[in-house]
């Protein structure tokens, strides 16, 4: 996704440096300190090598420039990180969580194996990123020449850490909607595992980032072995969508769906995919630091983490790798969408169960 900082070689969750004073000062709170990052994904992934390049220009603006430390907890697709953080980080502004967030996991409750909602942790900021599918080229016998040949397969398999990720449930959602049989295979340990099996021929289709897709995947699509499926984007109750300007190389879903069926599509798994690209492909990565956090803490992260985001290098950075931009999600837009996963039809709710508890061919 972007040039990878050397790994740092701690692994397991430490003890913060230092508690907070009850009100930190502006200038000098974080000074001499140290910043850890959680990332709840393994070590190598998109999120983890993001979090790594980002952090050098969020600590560029954090008053007193602190040292900052990536630390992986994978487990439960994140979900393991963000427990940690509302029930076991000091809420001292020395521990932030960053990544892919899973609205599923809170719209299920404890089902989802949540213990905390997204709006009781201090939101920080939001990076938004498109999801694309991509696909092996001999998903089917003739080899999947355009995008639209992906429904020519008797059975797609996809991989996925767990059956709430939000990856493989976007990639099933489409495959559903488009009537095309699938098969997920969980149990991988983060998007770099997956896509592994997709080299290795264990799976055929994948979900992620469209950064991702090219950076980490350029050279197996370049290749032939792989090839775009679709991007998603938000469709409105009218049916109208904004296609990306930046994506060129696969069709937005709703003009895959029409070249493939001929109309729009419709229906209540099409209006759950939907509902969760509103919610992920706006905000697709978040930064929350504990509950409790001091507010002036908060304030000075909020801050430091949209001039991160709108910095000059770090844009032009993603362009130079990725050919597009990512865009920052600031406090409003970012509650906001937490507060929409209360509003969450039961029909959508309903048809999303469905397909998680859905039996495997």
């Amino acid at each position: 996704m972007h040039r990878t900082s050397t790994f740092m070689q701690a692994l397991t969750i430490a003890a913060s440096v230092a508690a907070a004073p009850a009100v930190a000062q502006t200038d000098g709170f974080y000074r001499g300190k140290t910043v850890t990052i959680l990332v709840g994904l393994e070590a190598g992934g998109t999120s983890d090598i993001f979090a790594r390049n980002f952090s050098q220009y969020l600590r560029k603006y954090i008053p007193g420039a602190p040292n900052i430390v990536v630390q992986n907890m994978p487990g439960g697709a994140g979900l393991v990180a963000t427990n940690y953080l509302a029930e076991r980080a000091k809420p001292d502004g020395l521990t932030i969580l960053w990544g892919p967030w899973d609205p599923l996991a809170q719209a299920l409750g404890s089902a989802g194996g949540m213990r905390v909602r997204y709006e009781k942790l201090e939101y920080i900021g939001g990076t938004g990123d498109v999801r694309v599918n991509y696909a092996r080229t001999d998903s089917i016998p003739d080899k999947i020449r355009k995008p639209s040949d992906i429904a020519k397969s008797p059975l797609v398999t996809l991989g996925e850490t767990n059956t709430t990720a939000i990856s493989g449930l976007m990639g099933r959602l489409a495959l559903d909607t488009l009537g095309i049989k699938n098969k997920l295979v969980i149990g991988y340990r983060g998007g770099a595992d997956v896509f592994l099996a997709l080299q290795r021929n264990e799976i055929q289709f994948h979900n992620t980032s469209i950064t991702t897709f090219r950076s980490r995947s350029a050279a197996f699509v370049k290749s032939g072995e792989g090839i775009g499926i679709n991007y998603y984007v938000p469709v409105d109750d009218k049916g109208v969508f904004e296609r990306n300007k930046f994506i060129t190389e696969m069709p937005a879903f709703p003009d895959l769906y029409v070249e493939i069926h001929g109309k729009m599509p419709s229906g209540p798994t099409w209006d759950a995919l939907n509902w969760l690209t509103n919610q992920v492909g706006e905000l697709t990565f978040i930064a929350f630091a504990p509950p409790g956090t001091p507010a002036d803490v908060v304030s000075q992260l909020r801050t430091a983490y949209e001039k991160a985001s709108n910095d000059a290098d770090f844009t032009q950075e993603s362009m130079k790798q990725n050919a597009i931009p990512y865009s920052f999600v600031g406090l409003e837009r970012g509650s906001s969408i937490l507060r929409s996963l209360a509003e969450v039809s039961p029909a959508v709710l309903d048809t999303l169960k469905k397909t998680i508890e859905a039996p495997q061919p």
